[in-house]
């Protein structure tokens, strides 16, 4: 069923409820998920964006409860990854001469993910396309927002942007818009989303949002691909992602460890008990690495000044919870963020300078050369932890 957003403008997507891990296995969706698609029905009907392949079939079968699909003049392809053309192959079917408006990125990946030589336009910021009625709609190129491919599109008249990944979030609800739904859970999850798959390209998003602004056009609604329709204060979510690309930090402490009999832990609970007799006002959180989820350890990183980690050594080395967690941080190139290290050995002692090394690598400034403790830490060692955190609080708040 089409939902109506403005005018002649259509929601045709699909809420995912059952999702829980999208980007293979690497990102938890909590509150499922929604691949949002668009229809604009003026005197040329347009076709934004499609859904993942698995509901390509369903979403072709309710398309065409909507609409002759002989109708639609133009298929628009903001962005080529799979969740949201995945229904192309399907529908193209249907429209084999109907053009595909993409970017020359789009173009390749299209053709590399479905091997077809569909009819392709391509398009560079500033281009138009008239749908009549006085209505155009304008391309903008958003490369690695978060593709290479991605672009933006704006309808005039209307003022919608139809952003695909930009400005979204894992987040089904058949209230549809933003100011309908828990703001809480919204911003959970657009921040979620923000730190782990925007944040690499944070300077390309500053760039990109302030040359939209700079352009001067109202903006009465932004589409984003998932998650909420923004209609109410839609660049509110803009103003965030120039808040959140800016070394985004609160005043947190995270402390990130794995233990294999409980020693490590008990660090862990020491020196935050260190950091907050040191600095009542600082949020501490702790999260064992091995038992949270992944993504969510991930946003506290992002919202946290300094990350603490921990972990025993093993085969000379750190648990393997650490060591995915620190690859894909590594990735997301997080800055302006503080780190130290600690762990427990019996044998050799390799886990903090290994730590450390990460870290660095990381782009994390390390504040000292962590804390390693030899077996079992006891009352002694655990004073220590104490004073260890405190040392980090106090280099936090300079």
């Amino acid at each position: 069923m089409k939902r109506k957003l403005k005018s002649n403008v259509y929601w045709v997507g699909k809420m995912d409820w059952e999702l829980t891990r999208f980007h293979g296995n690497e990102y938890s969706t909590h509150r499922g998920s929604s691949y949002n698609a668009f229809l604009i029905e003026e005197e040329k009907v347009v076709l934004v964006d499609t859904v993942w392949a698995p509901f390509s079939k369903e979403f072709v079968d309710n398309l065409k409860q909507e609409i002759d699909l002989s109708r639609i003049d133009y298929v628009i392809a903001n962005h080529a990854e799979v969740d949201h053309s995945g229904a192309l192959p399907e529908l193209m079917q249907y429209l084999p001469d109907v053009p595909i408006y993409c970017t020359a990125n789009g173009v390749k990946s299209l053709k590399g993910q479905y091997h077809k030589e569909w009819n392709f336009k391509i398009v560079k910021t500033g281009d138009t396309l008239d749908l009549g009625g006085g209505k155009q709609l304008v391309f903008i190129e958003a490369p690695m927002l978060h593709w290479p491919d991605s672009m933006f599109t704006y309808l005039t008249g209307d003022n919608i942007l139809f952003s695909n990944d930009a400005f979204g979030q894992h987040y089904a609800s058949e209230y549809l818009f933003n100011d309908l739904v828990d703001q809480d859970e919204l911003y959970t999850e657009a921040i979620k989303y923000y730190a782990n798959i925007l944040t690499p390209f944070s300077a390309l998003v500053t760039r990109k949002i302030q040359e939209i602004f700079a352009l001067g056009v109202p903006v009465d609604m932004i589409a984003a691909s998932h998650g909420v329709i923004w209609r109410d204060k839609p660049l509110q979510i803009a103003e965030k992602y120039l808040e959140w690309a800016d070394a985004y930090q609160e005043n947190r402490i995270a402390i990130i460890y794995d233990t294999m009999w409980g020693g490590t832990r008990r660090l862990a609970d020491a020196i935050a008990k260190g950091i907050q007799g040191a600095d009542p006002e600082v949020d501490v959180r702790l999260f064992n690495a091995a038992q949270r989820d992944k993504n969510d350890i991930i946003t506290e990183i992002f919202r946290s000044k300094t990350v603490v980690l921990g972990s025993p050594t093993i085969n000379r080395g750190i648990l393997t919870s650490m060591a995915a967690l620190i690859e894909e941080v590594t990735g997301l190139k997080f800055r302006s963020k503080r780190a130290a290290a600690f762990g427990t050995y019996g044998w050799s002692g390799e886990s903090v300078p290994n730590l450390n090394t990460y870290l660095k690598k990381a782009g994390f400034e390390l504040i000292n050369e962590g804390l390693i403790t030899l077996w079992e830490p006891d009352d002694r060692i655990l004073k220590q932890a104490e004073e260890f955190g405190k040392d980090i609080a106090r280099a936090s708040s300079v």
